[in-house]
């Protein structure tokens, strides 16, 4: 085969796979252009099987998995932001995987925990996992005593912290020329809420740091005393999509994690995911 005709041929080829809208290479870093073309193929295909689903659910299903493959690959090139954790999730949602829907949801969390749609979207998908685990009962109560620091979201508290401080100086200030008892109670109240405020943020930041959040992502897992399948099941029933836990062990294979009831239990490494990316359990 001579020399151009060789040429003529790998052009070609080259144009049949761009127009195929293959995904690049996984050896090839991918450049900016890349990225955002291959973020909107994702959401083309999504938005395409979404009209698909109420007519041809098997076509949808092929067209979220293509989404899904693309909004993947993204994550895999290091991109780390919340829209693209909550397409993964909604996708894992609209393929009714649960769990993998929710460890991406709050991944998504971690860049974006103030956004409605994102809230609403996880709220919901909580509200479909069939294991009903209710937190421990101190934790009850503390989430009711201290309802600010679970309900308000961190920049939320953050503004209020940074209100407060800077009312408390200005006051401060105020009262080197002007003592008025009006003056001192608003200075006293604005530190106390200052201080609430900045204790709810250093709190929420090292029980962060502390605690490896994951999420049960199989369909359903039976759970045991010990970290192999030979120990008998820690409960009657197994665990299900969806259902969360703190890690307290890492054996690789195996996994120590304790439910939000307190409950501890060995649950086999590939059948979980971690929130946090960086500590992400392979799945096997």
């Amino acid at each position: 085969m001579n020399g151009p005709l060789r040429y003529l041929l790998a052009l070609l080829l080259a144009l049949t796979v761009i127009q195929s809208g293959k995904l690049p290479s996984a050896g090839a870093a991918m450049n900016d252009s890349q990225k955002m073309l291959l973020f909107s193929q994702a959401n083309d295909a999504f938005r395409a099987a979404n009209d698909a689903l109420s007519g041809d659910p098997e076509a949808a299903r092929v067209l979220f998995r293509k989404a899904l493959l693309r909004y993947q690959k993204l994550a895999d090139e290091g991109v780390d932001n919340g829209k693209l954790y909550y397409d993964i999730g909604n996708t894992y949602f609209r393929l009714g995987e649960l769990g993998k829907a929710i460890v991406n949801y709050r991944r998504a969390e971690q860049f974006i925990p103030d956004d409605e749609n994102l809230r609403q979207n996880l709220d919901y998908a909580l509200g479909q996992r069939l294991d009903k685990i209710e937190p421990k009962t101190e934790e009850l109560l503390f989430k009711t005593l201290f309802f600010w620091h679970y309900d308000l979201s961190t920049t939320a508290r953050a503004s209020l912290f940074a209100f407060f401080y800077v009312a408390f100086w200005i006051v401060a200030v105020l009262l080197l020329w002007k003592r008025e008892r009006g003056l001192v109670a608003f200075g006293g109240g604005a530190l106390i809420f200052a201080l609430l405020f900045l204790a709810s943020l250093l709190l929420e930041r090292s029980a962060g740091m502390k605690k490896q959040a994951g999420v049960i992502t199989a369909a359903e897992v039976v759970a045991r005393k010990g970290d192999s399948e030979s120990y008998q099941p820690s409960f009657q029933e197994p665990l299900h999509a969806g259902t969360e836990f703190n890690l307290v062990q890492n054996r690789q294979q195996w996994l120590y994690i304790e439910l939000e009831d307190g409950r501890r239990c060995w649950v086999p490494a590939g059948k979980t995911e971690l929130v946090q990316i960086n500590a992400k359990v392979q799945q096997g």
